[in-house]
């Protein structure tokens, strides 16, 4: 078995104990379809993810255990009986689609972390289920790595994403139109803090089922937020979604990532990244870099994914309208645009190791940085590792006037403290995707899983360096 457990040098996460919650059942028999499990020929474990399954109790199980539970998904102890696929609908490219849900994947446990979150693991590519359409519900080899590589450099740069669980291989071979064909195929499970996506409540909505409508916030708010539901809970939720949503969009864009396919079911109720197919980070700061090959209008570019996401939101105020009225919905849709320009300047200050000197000369900083970047064509990744690198001189070669008037803004700040040895590194640790080709060739072509998990260990370093 080709398989190296991960060095776990990232961020904190506490052991937990095993706490099986199954609380999706209180919801019913019209949020999700039981289904089973394919039967794959092989299971070959690829990748466990020990730091997360600490947190859930689950790292100490062997691998033969773990292959058990998450290569043939025998049940968890007191979990869901079996597994559920999760019914929804969603705008793809802002057009309207009453015929999705989870068509490669499924709910398959759910239980407490060390932070007594209820959390859920899904899967991707176990087999079909009644909305696979024509899809064969498998998931390719490439696929998972790449999703790895998505989730392990967003988490390090601070971004609230889904967690790569289990990547197990199950040797089938795959056809697929847009890579080379046959390909090897996998199976993988993520972490979530929850499943219920903008596209849940759009198909309550088009039911017409008020009742499991009032049930969803009710349970949103409870186990997902941790709140006490208010005279409107409606409302209520939509103000910590919009939080989270604004968070979200900044955080995508102060990591330099672009998630490629923004549709309403791609969408998390909590705020939380997930979901990884065509994504990309951009080199440089290019407003119009464009993750999906398909995305011929740039809908989702990178400077319009705040934008797509306030669109989203506006979809789920339209569902909940069954439930309130819409002035307070509005209301909160207008507030969207000051919250993310705050937690843009904020995160961006956080990412350059800097304090805060007043909203009116950070916003100014941040906006001197973004033309800065764009007209020297300075690379993301570079320009935030030199401002923060103990190797970093006070002069540069850039000698544009827009680099000139960030420069002047910039030496009012305090240097940061960058006690962590990653800042004294050559360079900065980055994830384009000719590095994901690279490792990817070293595993279609060789075999040779060691330059994916090297890739991992120098993420988790510089995302301890982040977070120090």
């Amino acid at each position: 078995m080709m398989f190296m457990k991960i060095k776990t040098s990232a961020s904190s996460c506490s052991p937990s104990p095993y706490r099986a919650d199954p609380k999706i059942t209180s919801l019913g028999d019209k949020i999700a379809d039981p289904v089973a499990a394919s039967q794959f020929p092989e299971t070959k474990l690829r990748f466990r993810n020990d730091h997360w399954a600490q947190s859930i109790g689950l790292d100490s199980l062997s691998d033969e255990k773990w292959i058990e539970h998450f290569g043939r998904f025998n049940v968890l102890p007191d979990n869901l009986p079996q597994p559920l696929a999760m019914r929804y609908h969603g705008h793809q490219f802002r057009y309207y689609n009453p015929d999705i849900g989870d068509g490669r994947g499924f709910l398959f446990a759910q239980l407490r972390d060390h932070l007594n979150r209820l959390m859920d693991l899904g899967t991707k590519g176990s087999g079909t289920t009644p909305y696979s359409r024509q899809g064969d519900g498998r998931l390719t080899l490439k696929g998972g790595v790449r999703e790895i590589l998505a989730t392990e450099m967003l988490e390090a740069l601070g971004v609230n994403t889904s967690k790569t669980l289990s990547l197990i291989e199950t040797g089938e071979q795959l056809e697929r139109g847009d890579e080379p064909s046959p390909t090897r195929s996998a199976v993988m499970v993520r972490l979530n803090h929850s499943h219920i996506r903008f596209g849940t409540f759009q198909r309550i909505a088009a039911e017409d089922n008020r009742a499991l409508m009032n049930n969803l916030v009710q349970y949103c708010l409870v186990e997902l937020y941790g709140e006490t539901p208010s005279d409107n809970p409606a409302a209520q939720l939509f103000d910590l979604v919009s939080l989270a949503i604004a968070d979200q969009a900044a955080s995508y864009m102060v990591a330099g990532f672009v998630h490629g396919v923004l549709n309403t079911d791609n969408m998390n109720i909590t705020g939380e990244s997930f979901d990884y197919g065509p994504w990309r980070f951009t080199p440089h700061w290019d407003p119009m870099f464009t993750a999906a090959y398909f995305d011929e209008n740039r809908l989702y570019a990178f400077g319009r994914q705040a934008e797509a996401m306030h669109w989203n939101l506006a979809q789920l105020a339209i569902a909940l309208r069954m439930i309130c009225d819409s002035e307070p919905l509005i209301a909160l849709l207008d507030k969207f645009a000051d919250r993310f320009r705050s937690a843009f300047v904020t995160k961006f200050l956080n990412r350059m190791g800097l304090k805060s000197q007043g909203s009116e000369k950070d916003i100014a900083l941040v906006s001197a940085a973004e033309k800065a970047m764009m007209k020297e064509q300075i690379k993301i990744d570079d320009f935030f590792f030199h401002h923060r690198s103990a190797n970093s001189s006070d002069t540069i070669s850039y000698k544009s006037s827009d680099y000139e008037a960030f420069i002047m803004l910039y030496n009012d700040y305090e240097a940061p403290e960058n006690g962590h040895e990653y800042w004294s590194g050559a360079a900065p640790c980055s994830m384009h995707i000719d590095e994901v080709e690279h490792i990817w060739m070293h595993i279609a072509q060789h075999d040779d899983w060691e330059i994916l998990y090297q890739k991992i260990e120098d993420i988790r370093h510089m995302g301890a360096a982040h977070q120090e």
